[in-house]
């Protein structure tokens, strides 16, 4: 069953203070505040183009949702509760801060039939926590965790990676820390530095510099490998591109990518087929056999996989459009060595790899 997303956006309503790194106008698109009348509307235009069989989000995006005032809360709820009442509508999902979650709210959003609440985390270390202006601990987080999972609601968790006082090894605690708590999915953000931003003064001041993109794929290439090996559901890996997002616009720098999520899977590929050829004493060329929809990561961004395995390796690589599972790869070595695997094993092998 596909899903499908119906996203309302309800920027920096509720949120108690600015984050260093926070400007929820410029990263949603959305400056003005959301009425139960714009839900209603906003979903009713969603539902004429979403198929009457697929899998139906309502989720809102955008503010630290349960820090709005309750009436509000209540207002725009009821709302998607009435489509979910009506089986129009699967899930009812939103975002929110770990300070912000206790009982009281908890049983509010059990009684609008809340589903899935996403915490946004950003970093499970005390001093990145605190140069980012979280204003609040990592305490905070598990207990909200724990709460929101007792209450039988689906857990989501996002990071960010390249925070101030930022660091790889920073980066791959707090995803173990995640992994411990046991989340139904997780989103992944590299830090960009957006306009009329606290990033900004700091970028303006050289107190601050944003992880580079190849410092940023190299970091999460091992994050990815740690949530896959831990049947952790990543559902997103980088800011979706927009007309705002992007280099020159709201992004003033960092380590931006309109396809930032690929070339980390391209990354994570490129290891592992370096690795066959290493262990296998490859001489002449490598063939991977594959499902049309992983050519473009395995030949890498401008072909820089192929590039890599001619120039690092004086090895050919080549790829033929022949298996219909997404999940599986047939790789020849030297025309006559045949290896088959799938993409579980691709992630136990890089784990090994990247010494997790």
């Amino acid at each position: 069953m596909k899903k499908r997303i119906i996203p309302i956006f309800v920027p920096h309503r509720g949120c108690p203070h600015d984050c260093i790194f926070c400007n929820q106008k410029k990263i949603t698109g959305v400056s003005t505040d959301i009425t139960s009348e714009d839900v209603k509307n906003i979903v009713d235009e969603y539902l004429t183009t979403i198929d009457k069989d697929a899998n139906v989000e309502i989720a809102f995006f955008g503010g630290s949702f349960t820090a709005i005032d309750v009436d509000i809360q209540r207002s725009l709820l009821s709302v998607a509760k009435e489509y979910v009442d009506k089986g129009l509508v699967n899930d009812i999902r939103m975002s929110t801060r770990p300070d912000c979650i206790d009982e009281d709210i908890l049983k509010m959003l059990k009684e609008y039939k809340v589903s899935i609440i996403e915490l946004g985390v950003q970093s499970l270390d005390e001093d990145v926590l605190r140069d980012s202006i979280r204003g609040h601990h990592a305490e905070e987080v598990f207990k909200s965790a724990k709460l929101i999972k007792d209450y039988g609601i689906q857990l989501g968790l996002q990071m960010m990676v390249g925070l101030p006082s930022d660091a790889e090894r920073k980066c791959i605690e707090t995803a173990r820390k995640f992994i411990e708590m046991k989340p139904d999915c997780v989103r992944i953000y590299p830090t960009l530095v957006v306009k009329e931003t606290g990033l900004e003064n700091l970028l303006n001041e050289r107190k601050y510099s944003p992880f580079t993109l190849e410092e940023s794929v190299q970091i999460v290439k091992k994050l990815l490998a740690l949530f896959y090996v831990n049947n952790i559901n990543v559902i997103r890996v980088g800011l979706q591109a927009t007309d705002d997002i992007q280099l020159g616009k709201a992004i003033l720098d960092g380590p931006y990518h309109p396809a930032f999520r690929e070339l980390v899977e391209s990354e994570m590929i490129k290891d592992y087929l370096k690795s066959i050829v290493i262990e296998n004493k490859v001489k002449s060329n490598i063939l991977v056999k594959t499902n049309k929809k992983n050519i473009s990561k395995i030949i890498g961004n401008k072909k820089s996989n192929s590039n890599y395995m001619k120039n690092e390796l004086n090895v050919i690589l080549k790829t033929k459009e022949e298996i219909i599972d997404t999940n599986t790869l047939e790789i020849v070595l030297d025309d006559n060595i045949e290896v088959e695997t799938n993409m579980n094993h691709i992630y136990e092998s890089l784990y090994k790899i990247y010494n997790l």
